[in-house]
């Protein structure tokens, strides 16, 4: 029988909000469901999500895999990413929609099992349908970008953005 080498997770920072971080980039690891350590998601999203880290550091430069609990009713206002992600419906269904309008009936909807490619750049918006878990694995550093920062969780009172794209990370 292979020895199997399960990753200790630990605490990370991640903006203001709290992850748990696969230790030790290069180890054999297996989380089996039981073992998965759920932390808050980050401030850059809405409260209610949930995040584990899987694998590498979602701060720095190199792959990372997270997953991320969504509850029935969740949603993430029109943004984009500077980097792609590949999403994985691990379980549930959400709502997937393309451009700057959460126009609920031009989304695709994406059952357990679902895979999805979000090149960088690309607005797009989610909507939950049900309590989810979804697994995103992308090259790092990952940020949010909001297209309203009205939107953007970790400001208040915000202005109105003086250009199409409002990023929160130039403030």
């Amino acid at each position: 029988m292979k020895p199997v080498v399960i990753g200790a997770l630990t605490a990370l920072l991640f903006g203001t909000g709290s992850l748990l971080a696969a230790d030790e980039i290069g180890a054999h690891k297996v989380f089996l469901p039981e073992q998965m350590q759920w932390g808050s998601g980050p401030a850059s999203l809405p409260a209610g999500a949930q995040m584990a880290v899987l694998y590498g550091d979602p701060q720095k430069s190199g792959m990372f895999v997270l997953r991320v609990k969504l509850p029935k009713g969740y949603k993430i206002a029109p943004h984009m990413h500077k980097q792609s992600e590949m999403l994985t419906v691990v379980s549930g269904s959400l709502a997937l929609g393309l451009g700057p309008a959460a126009d609920h009936a031009s989304v695709e909807t994406l059952p357990a099992g679902s895979f999805s490619s979000m090149p960088h750049g690309v607005v797009h918006y989610v909507l939950v349908n049900e309590d989810s878990v979804v697994q995103i694995s992308a090259n790092g550093p990952w940020g949010i970008d909001y297209l309203n920062p009205k939107d953007d969780p970790r400001l208040n009172g915000a202005p109105e953005p003086t250009s199409e794209l409002y990023s929160s990370r130039s403030r």
